[in-house]
Formats: structure tokens, sequence, C-alpha cells
């Protein structure tokens, strides 16, 4: 499963603790046992031949049902624990609505939550699994993008109604932008679309918060420059978009673990579970 998983005999043999021939030994006797040749090989790297697609679909759930019947035999008192880092305004608008779901699939995982700063940077060390808002995730790490996001500003209907629909430098120049630390060079993508590369608000103030950023936007202190999901969530009849322009984000939330760690039933649970719920 590792193999087919990581479609390299190198880093399979890596997460097993063998060298690169004792697998290849290993995948050999076990293709000479069902008398069918299940990889193509070329240098490190290994792919499914049409017989071994079909040899993987019908095991591979097989080994799933066994590994979930030894689990059922245990302690039913026994949790499994998957330690996970999330931005706050992720686990407020998209994780925590849907976890009631994942707890009646799984009532024994349990979930310590993390929003501290610098998630991807403790992936493997205090944390199993994280939520990240980046460009590109370390490519050390297994990834999955979460979406694709549009550049939105945001700002209290009082506030949209005085700027007016339409992009003034003038008026834009005396506000203060709401910027997160997670998003710098949204502000430079929103300005370049506009053709205000120019511009120079009277203030840029920072925040680590995505709630907070949201909530300063409502109370009128200023322009926050987030996301359109982040908007749109926030189902707060306070915020109004400013200008209605479409500008594609480079930013977009991934879930991110070692690749290792895939094999933990915690992280395993919660990933699967992730994607097919399409959080």
């Amino acid at each position: 499963m590792r193999i087919v998983r990581l479609g390299s005999a190198k880093a399979a043999a890596g997460e097993l603790g063998l060298s690169p021939s004792a697998l290849s030994r290993r995948v050999g006797a076990l293709e000479d046992f069902v008398g069918k040749r299940l990889f193509t090989r070329q240098h490190q790297a290994m792919k499914l031949t049409d017989e071994g697609q079909a040899f993987y679909a019908a095991v591979s759930p097989k080994l799933e049902e066994l590994a979930e019947a030894v689990e059922s035999q245990m302690e039913s008192s026994q949790v499994w624990r998957l330690h996970l880092g999330v931005p706050s305004l992720f686990g407020g608008q998209r994780l925590f609505p849907r976890l009631p779901e994942l707890r009646k699939l799984h009532p024994r995982l349990h979930i310590d939550i993390d929003t501290s700063p610098n998630l991807e940077a403790r992936v493997g060390d205090s944390l199993d699994a994280a939520i990240i808002l980046a460009e590109e995730p370390d490519p050390a790490l297994y990834s999955v993008r979460l979406d694709h996001n549009r550049v939105y500003a945001i700002t209290s209907r009082a506030l949209a109604n005085e700027i007016g629909p339409k992009p003034d430098v003038a008026r834009l120049a005396k506000q203060t932008f709401l910027i997160h630390h997670d998003l710098p060079d949204s502000f430079k993508a929103w300005k370049a679309a506009l053709g205000l590369d120019g511009l120079e608000p009277a203030a840029i103030d920072h925040f680590d918060s995505g709630q907070l950023i949201l909530e300063a936007a409502a109370q009128g202190l200023g322009i926050a420059i987030m996301h359109d999901d982040h908007f749109v969530r926030a189902h707060d009849d306070r915020l109004a978009q400013l200008f209605d322009i479409d500008i594609e984000s480079p930013y977009s939330y991934w879930f991110v673990c070692r690749p290792r760690d895939l094999e933990s039933r915690p992280v395993r649970i919660f990933h699967d579970w992730m994607i097919k719920a399409g959080l």
C-alpha cells in the first residue's frame, strides 16, 4: 500500500525501515506468489500494471477491514488522538460545523486543536497534521489543496457606501487597510487588478486572526483584504464587498502532514473524512 501511495520504492522502503533492495525482493516474492506482474519499474519509480491495479482494488479494502476488525477488539475506552493545527477562522467557519459528522462516524477519534502561528513548521513535531493557508506547502510534506480563492476587499456597509461603487484613488488613499499575516501578497494582487499599484493608504494594520480582522471590518475600522470564502461563510450582514472585481488569490488552504504519518490511524481517518466531506 505504501508503494502505491508514494509511487516510489525508495520512499516506501524508508517508511518501512527497509532497504530498497529488500523491499524489491518482497514485491518480487508477492508477484511470484500471485503469478502476476503487479508493478512496472523505472529507476526508483514503481507504478501499478493493469493486473496490479485490479489486485490492489481487490485486496486493499480487505486490509482496511482487517485493521478495523482488530481495532474493534481493543479496549472500547481507548481513544485515537489527533494533534491538528488549524487557523482559527478555518476552524470556526469550516471545520467545527462539520465535526459532529466525524464524531458520529468515529466516536473514538478525539482532536486536540492548535491555532498557534507557524503551523507548517511544527508538523511532525508537536502536530500530527495541519490545515495551512499558503501559496505552496513544503514539498517534503504530503499535501492536499482544499480550495481555490478570490481576493475580496471587505468592509462595513456604511464605509462601502461612503467609498462608492467605483475605485477612487483619492478616497482609498484616506483609508486604513487590514491585512492578515498569512495573506501578505493579496493586497498587491488586489491593487494590481484595479490598476492601483501606486496606492498608498493612510495606514495598514496587520492581524494574525481572521475572525478579528472580519470583526474590525464590520466595525468600520478599515478595509480587510481577505478571501471570498471568508466573506460568504461569515454570514454577517454588517459586511459588504468593496467593488465587484474577480481577482484570483495566490493563497489556498492545504492539508499537510508527513508522508509516513498517513499510516497513522487518526491522521488517515481525518484525511479520508476531510476529502470525502469536501471540507
